[in-house]
C-alpha cells in the first residue's frame, strides 16, 4: 500500500508538467558550425599565405577586375577567348575600388563563394531529409580541402568558385518549387532561371546539373510552367545569359566551339589514357583525395567505390519514385536526389570522353569541381546503411571512415606546400620591387610570367610574351604588345633556370645594344645597354 502511494505521489508532478518536450538536438548543429568555420578559417589562413600559388590565367582575371574598377572596360568573356564570362572580375571590382588590386583582394569573393556553398550545402542535405548528423558528415567532409579542391574554389581563374554554390541553389529551389513551398512562388522561379542564365555565360560545366533539375521541374509542375511562371523562367533565364547571348549576336561569336577547342575536342588522346585519367584519377582528383599533383595508388580506391555509389543512389531515388512516395515533400527529395547524381555521372562521363582527361588529367581535373553538388545525395545510401544493425553498416562505416581520413591526408599535404609557395611569392614581389627601381616600365617574358607581373604592378609594369625562341607569344591583352613596341628600350624577365633564360643568356656582352643582367632569387632580368 505504502509502495503504491508512493508511486502515485512520485508520479503527480510529472503528470502536472505534462507531456515532455523532445529538446532539439542542438549538438550537431554546434559542431556543423564549427565544421563551417574550420573550413573557412583553413581557406582564409592559405589566402593571408600566398596560398594556393597564382599564375597568369588568375591575373588575367584580376586585370578585368582592375579595368572594370576603374571604368576602363566591361569585358564579357575572359581576355583573349571567346568563352568564359568575367563573373569574378565584376564580384572582385568593388573590392578593388575600396582596397587597390592584390591577389587576395581578387579571391576575397571566392572565400564568399566558398562560405555560401557550405551554408548552401547544409540547407540542401536537411531539405532532402537528412538529420542533423548527416548535415554534418557533408559539411565537415566539404570543410577539408586538398590542393586540387581549394585551387577550384579560390582562384579566380574564370567560373570554377561560383559553380558549386550555384548548382547547390538550383537544387534547392528546384527542391522548394516542386514540393509546393508556399510563398514567392515567381520569385523562385526567377532566381532559377537568373542562375541558371548566368551559369551557362559563365562556365558550361554546370550545365548537367541546369539540364537534371529543369527535367525535374518540367516533369513535377508542367501546368504552372505553362503560365506566368513558364514566362518569368524564360525572361530571368536570358537575362541572366544576356552577356553572352549580345556578344555573341554583335561579334558573331559561337562560345559553343571555343569551349569544345579548350575541352580538347581538336587534340588526340588515346581511349586508354582518358578512361585512366576520366575513372580511375578523376573521381579521386575531383573529390579531393588525392596529394597535390599527385594520386597514391592507396588513394585510387575511390575510383572503384565512387561508380557503386552512383547507382545506388540512382536506385534508391528512382524506388522511392516508383513506388508512389507517401508525399509530395518525400516524392520531390527523390527526384531531386535522381537529378543530382543523374548530373554528377554526366560530369564525369563528358569528362573521361574528352581529350584534357587523357593529355592533362592532374591539372584538367578541375573539369570535375561540379561533383561536390551531388555529395549529400552520392553518400546518402552510406549514411542510411550505416544507420541498419547489419552487415552492411560495418561496410558503410568503414567507406565513410575511409573517405574522411583520405581527404584529411591529402588536406594535410596540401598544407605541406604552403611554405614553398609563400616563399616564390616573396620572391615575384621582389622582381616587382627591383624592376620599379630600375625604373623599367616595359619587359618582354614568357606567358607564365607576363600578365601576373602586370596585375602585381599595378599596370606600372607592362609586359608583352615571347616564347623560348623570343618570337611573339599569346597577349590575350594586345594593347601590352603595343605599349612594349613603343618603347626605345623595353627590357627581358625570365625565371632563372628556364629555357627563356639561356637563350637570353647569348646576348649578354659589354657593346651597346647588348644585354646586361641583374639578378634576384629566383628571376633574371635583362636590360639593354645604352
Amino acid at each position: 500500500m505504502i509502495t503504491g502511494m508512493t508511486a502515485g505521489v512520485r508520479q503527480e508532478p510529472r503528470e502536472a508538467r505534462g507531456p515532455r518536450t523532445p529538446r532539439r538536438p542542438r549538438l550537431p548543429v554546434l559542431f556543423t558550425l564549427l565544421a563551417a568555420l574550420a573550413g573557412v578559417g583553413y581557406r582564409l589562413a592559405l589566402l593571408l599565405a600566398d596560398a594556393p600559388p597564382t599564375n597568369s590565367d588568375e591575373a588575367t582575371m584580376g586585370l578585368a577586375a582592375l579595368h572594370i574598377a576603374r571604368g576602363q572596360e566591361f569585358p564579357v568573356w575572359f581576355y583573349g577567348q571567346a568563352y568564359m564570362g568575367t563573373l569574378e572580375a565584376y564580384l572582385a571590382a568593388p573590392v578593388f575600388a575600396v582596397a587597390g588590386p592584390s591577389v587576395l583582394a581578387l579571391r576575397l569573393p571566392t572565400l564568399a563563394l566558398y562560405a555560401l556553398f557550405l551554408a548552401l550545402i547544409w540547407r540542401l542535405t536537411r531539405r532532402l531529409g537528412g538529420d542533423r548528423w548527416f548535415a554534418l558528415l557533408v559539411v565537415g567532409f566539404l570543410a577539408l580541402g586538398s590542393d586540387r579542391i581549394v585551387k577550384n574554389q579560390l582562384i579566380a581563374g574564370g567560373g570554377y568558385p561560383e559553380l558549386n554554390p550555384a548548382g547547390v541553389g538550383l537544387a534547392l529551389l528546384t527542391l522548394d518549387l516542386c514540393a509546393g513551398r508556399p510563398g514567392a512562388r515567381l520569385t523562385r522561379w526567377a532566381a532559377w532561371g537568373l542562375i541558371s542564365g548566368l551559369m551557362i555565360w559563365v562556365d558550361p560545366l554546370l550545365l548537367p546539373y541546369i539540364v537534371a533539375t529543369g527535367v525535374v521541374l518540367m516533369v513535377w509542375r508542367r501546368r504552372e510552367l505553362a503560365g506566368r511562371a513558364g514566362l518569368v523562367v524564360g525572361a530571368a533565364t536570358l537575362l541572366g545569359a544576356a552577356p553572352m547571348l549580345l556578344d555573341s549576336v554583335r561579334h558573331g561569336r559561337n562560345p559553343l566551339a571555343a569551349v569544345l577547342a579548350a575541352g580538347g575536342g581538336d587534340a588526340a588522346a588515346g581511349w586508354g589514357e582518358r578512361l585512366h585519367g576520366g575513372l580511375v584519377l578523376g573521381p579521386s582528383l575531383g573529390m579531393g583525395l588525392c596529394a597535390p599533383n599527385h594520386c597514391a595508388t592507396w588513394q585510387l580506391w575511390w575510383a572503384a567505390v565512387f561508380p557503386i555509389l552512383l547507382v545506388l543512389a540512382a536506385c534508391t531515388a528512382w524506388h522511392t519514385l516508383h513506388d508512389r512516395p507517401v508525399s509530395v515533400t518525400d516524392g520531390a527529395r527523390a527526384a531531386v536526389r535522381l537529378a543530382l547524381v543523374l548530373a554528377a555521372a554526366a560530369v564525369l562521363g563528358a569528362y573521361t570522353v574528352s581529350s584534357a582527361a587523357g593529355r592533362t588529367p592532374m591539372e584538367s581535373a578541375r573539369y570535375l569541381s561540379c561533383l561536390a553538388i551531388a555529395t549529400p545525395a552520392l553518400l546518402w545510401p552510406l549514411w542510411a546503411a550505416a544507420r541498419r544493425r547489419s552487415a552492411a553498416r560495418i561496410v558503410a562505416v568503414a567507406v565513410l571512415a575511409a573517405l574522411l581520413g583520405t581527404a584529411a591526408v591529402a588536406t594535410h599535404g596540401a598544407v605541406g606546400t604552403v611554405p614553398a609557395t609563400h616563399a616564390e611569392a616573396a620572391r615575384h614581389r621582389a622582381l616587382v620591387d627591383t624592376l620599379r627601381q630600375l625604373a623599367v616600365r616595359q619587359v618582354r617574358g614568357g606567358y607564365w610570367t607576363c600578365n601576373r607581373l602586370t596585375f602585381a604592378s599595378g599596370e606600372d609594369v607592362v609586359c608583352a610574351v615571347v616564347d623560348d625562341e623570343l618570337r611573339p607569344g599569346h597577349d590575350r591583352y594586345p594593347a601590352y604588345r603595343r605599349a612594349v613596341e613603343r618603347a626605345a628600350a623595353p627590357a627581358w624577365v625570365a625565371p632563372a633556370g628556364s629555357p627563356l633564360a639561356a637563350r637570353l643568356d647569348h646576348r649578354l656582352g659589354p657593346k651597346p645594344g647588348d644585354l646586361k643582367l641583374v639578378t634576384i632569387d629566383g628571376w633574371r632580368i635583362y636590360v639593354p645597354r645604352g
